[in-house]
């Protein structure tokens, strides 16, 4: 048994991607990332530095999402189907705060290249196809309260910029000349970066250079002002029509100026939340502040981008009192963590070692932790997470919860708290 185990942990012994710096290739910068191992697929992602900061006019970008693989110059949306069917790839589009996501197989690179170039906007399907996909998703996001608290907590936390929303409004119509005039823009090389997972970077760039060697213009100017944190607090109703099986929930946010710290990585680590095994209620702070109120869940996490990062609490309970009682609970464990025990320090260093290398698990993790890096034309980098200490770390969230509070209740507006009746 020790000689099949011994012969077998070379082949299941984790082997981390690596990657040089980005390279240039027909104007884009380019970036392949393997793992050392022959991954039964490739795929390929192109980051545009075109989401819903950068848009003009509100849910220009969503529409914009919305508009990928439909008729371009090289065939019309059902061939590029039906052609992608056939090859057995599968084609996304994704959109967060800063960046578009265009997602395939690396056969589909000029597929993806023409997406960029020659995209044709038809009026038709403009009103056939994109439109319904975009109420759709807006109508779904609006009625899920958690992508709602965290879609308001930005609109507080950064008003314009970061704080616009990734969904279009129907308060709020988008004409097509709004959204070909901001493809021109975000389209452009300079905003664009392509990213493949288990693919060299020679080969990728090579694919690139074929083509997008005709491809989008070589400038484009997309303006935003540098992301500032205010904070605030929103309530919203909870819309228990749409979705039944909604829960009150609240949003508990801090924001910072600049890219996300080591320190800032590690915080939501040591507060916890969510428990790492099942059926088990957990030991960390916000782990034991949920398991006072049955059914009550909470987790914490980070927001990261350019220029700002957010750190996000999210409660929800099966009543509004119940999520009033944990948000008390979770309150006194922000107040602690101005004192940090060295144990807690090292399990929550533990668990964010963790953290980064699993981000090296899906492609979508993998693309939203270097996006930024690659469209600057660096290699992308772990967290230094060995320079940290104790001290560093109960400074940092001492800083970070001075600064006003972001705090977000959706549910029975009478009964969930304000930020002050929390102490925060």
């Amino acid at each position: 048994m020790s000689f099949l185990r011994a012969r077998a942990a070379p082949a299941l012994r984790r082997s981390y991607a690596t990657a040089a710096g980005p390279v240039e290739a027909a104007g884009v910068k380019v970036l392949g990332i393997e793992n050392g191992l022959r991954p039964a697929t490739s795929s390929v992602t192109i980051v545009v530095k075109g989401g819903s900061r950068y848009e003009p006019a509100v849910g220009t970008a969503h529409v914009l999402k919305n508009f990928a693989f439909k008729t371009t110059a090289e065939g019309s949306a059902l061939k590029n189907v039906r052609k992608t069917e056939l090859y057995g790839g599968v084609l996304s589009s994704g959109l967060g705060r800063e960046h578009l996501y265009l997602n395939a197989e690396n056969v589909f690179v000029p597929l993806l290249a023409s997406v960029l170039s020659s995209t044709q906007f038809l009026p038709w399907e403009y009103s056939e196809l994109v439109l319904p996909n975009v109420q759709g998703e807006a109508q779904a996001a609006a009625a899920c309260p958690i992508a709602a608290g965290i879609d308001a907590a930005h609109a507080v936390a950064f008003r314009r910029g970061l704080g616009n929303s990734i969904y279009a409004s129907p308060n709020s119509p988008v004409t097509l000349d709004n959204v070909k005039q901001f493809a021109q823009a975000a389209f452009a090389k300079n905003n664009i970066a392509v990213i493949g997972q288990g693919i060299s970077t020679e080969a990728l760039a090579s694919a690139v250079q074929q083509s997008f060697g005709s491809g989008s213009a070589a400038g484009g100017n997309l303006s935003t002002s540098p992301s500032q944190y205010f904070g605030g607090e929103e309530r919203l109703p909870l819309d228990t029509h749409s979705n039944p099986s909604a829960k009150p929930t609240l949003v508990i946010a801090y924001g910072q100026q600049g890219a996300e710290t080591p320190e800032l990585a590690v915080l939501p680590h040591l507060l916890g939340g969510e428990s790492a095994l099942k059926w088990v209620p957990g030991t960390s702070p916000l782990s034991k502040a949920a398991a006072k109120v049955p059914g009550a869940q909470v987790r914490s996490f980070t927001t990261g981008y350019s220029d700002a990062a957010l750190f996000n609490i999210v409660i929800q309970a099966p009543t509004n009192e119940g999520v009033r009682s944990v948000a008390q609970e979770v309150a006194q464990a922000i107040k602690a963590t101005s004192n940090i025990s060295e144990e807690e320090f090292s399990r929550a260093i533990a668990k964010a070692r963790f953290a980064e290398a699993t981000k090296l698990d899906t492609a979508e993790s993998l693309i939203v932790s270097t996006a930024n890096a690659v469209l600057a034309g660096q290699a992308p980098k772990p967290h230094a997470l060995e320079s940290l200490s104790a001290s560093a770390v109960s400074k940092a969230a001492g800083e970070l919860f001075k600064a006003k509070p972001t705090v977000v209740a959706i549910g029975n507006t009478h009964v969930l708290p304000y930020a002050d009746e929390l102490g925060l």
